[in-house]
């Protein structure tokens, strides 16, 4: 099939299925956002902003001053020209604080899962996945040249079951897990299969994308909040520190292997060192942001108080919050119906989930009030109500 008509029946296709994704043009990111078409301004409920750094002055005046001192780009990959001081600084400092010998930045979480994948794994290598691992690294799994297999979401004691099928003294095994899945909100039971890893001697990897900055004393994440230090740790910059990039945090051999032979970072052009610079300042806002998090507890629990247990919520100990609805449908409806009263909340759906596990998604930031969250879950009662009369009409008399 020519790749024009490829193209359209793909597309004509989702668009059939109800899955076609549509981009929507913000002004600011915030708590309160307006879409270029609109003019009235929304409550942002599916931003990953988690502790609200995004606009936050201190981290703005940073980026500032790293753009003065440091320039608008770094020029060059980090083997060439593209590591500066910022970077170095920025990578001491997360390896100090998340307990590892290094730390090696990535310009996105995406690239720094696939970097490592393909350049650890070899042909007769083991790769075991939790069955809701992000698409990067699933991605990278089918990629790669090792055996993949993926474990029950959650379930230590399937992954103990794929490890002992998988004996061999020779086989290298890694174990790659989220910290925090990031559809769902919940959390791996990382000490277990810490404990799994161990016992069959195989490495462990956490994604910790959406645990780092929430989870753990000064936000450490998921790991230090389960007692364990995996061999290799992903943290990304997009979701509570306000930015963007990510790291990976390992021992001083892996940092040294990936630097050789990992193609995604020998071959990028590294991060700006003002980001950089200005990432060293969101860890220090990070570290001392208990306030943030405490906050987000409480909005969470309002959240879960003032919703109709009808409503589907899941109960999450993270600022992820899950309204499972089932068909695609039904998610878009109620988000659409959010959206008129004035609230942004993302309708999920397939292949983002699995099929008949579309939802809404609301995450909560520090930056909304308690009384935005009480008027989420208002309004979300409210047009529940009204989907459910819609289906379920009454009868009419005669």
């Amino acid at each position: 099939m020519p790749l024009k008509h490829r193209i359209a029946q793909a597309l004509n296709q989702r668009e059939a299925q109800g899955l076609y994704r549509r981009r929507k043009t913000l002004t600011r990111q915030a708590s309160s956002v307006r879409q270029a078409n609109q003019t009235q301004p929304s409550l942002n409920f599916s931003s990953n902003d988690y502790l609200g750094l995004a606009q936050d002055p201190t981290l703005i005046a940073a980026w500032q001053q790293g753009l003065s001192k440091y320039g608008a780009g770094s020029g060059a990959s980090p083997l060439v020209t593209g590591h500066h001081t910022p970077h170095q600084s920025l990578e001491a400092r997360l390896a100090e604080w998340l307990g590892f010998e290094r730390a090696l930045l990535f310009s996105t979480g995406f690239s720094a899962n696939q970097a490592v994948l393909f350049a650890l794994l070899e042909k007769g290598d083991l790769l075991i996945q939790d069955k809701l691992n992000h698409a990067s690294l699933m991605e990278a799994g089918m990629l790669s040249p090792a055996i993949m297999r993926r474990f029950a979401h959650n379930d230590a004691d399937a992954l103990h079951k794929l490890l002992s099928q998988n004996t061999d003294e020779n086989m290298a095994r890694l174990v790659v897990t989220e910290g925090v899945f990031s559809m769902d909100g919940d959390q791996a039971p990382l000490a277990d299969i810490a404990a799994r890893c161990h016992t069959s001697q195989s490495w462990l990897m956490v994604d910790d994308a959406h645990g780092c900055g929430i989870l753990g004393d000064e936000g450490r994440g998921s790991c230090h909040q389960a007692g364990i230090r995996p061999d290799i740790l992903i943290v990304t910059f997009g979701k509570a520190f306000g930015m963007q990039g990510a790291a990976v945090l390992c021992s001083q051999d892996v940092a040294e292997y990936l630097i050789q032979f990992a193609r995604h970072y020998v071959y990028s052009t590294a991060m700006p060192p003002a980001q950089a610079y200005a990432l060293c300042t969101a860890c220090d806002l990070v570290q001392a942001g208990d306030w943030r998090r405490e906050k987000l507890l409480t909005l969470g629990t309002i959240l879960e108080e003032t919703l109709l247990p009808e409503v589907g919520l899941v109960s999450t100990a993270t600022p992820i919050k899950p309204v499972l609805l089932g068909e695609s449908e039904r998610a878009l409806t109620l988000s659409a119906l959010l959206s008129e009263k004035g609230f942004w909340v993302s309708a999920i759906r397939p292949p983002t989930v699995p099929v008949h596990q579309a939802r809404l998604r609301i995450t909560l930031t520090a930056s909304h009030s308690e009384a935005h969250v009480r008027e989420l879950a208002n309004h979300l009662n409210a047009s529940f109500e009204e989907v459910q009369d819609a289906a379920n009409p009454s009868e009419q008399p005669d």
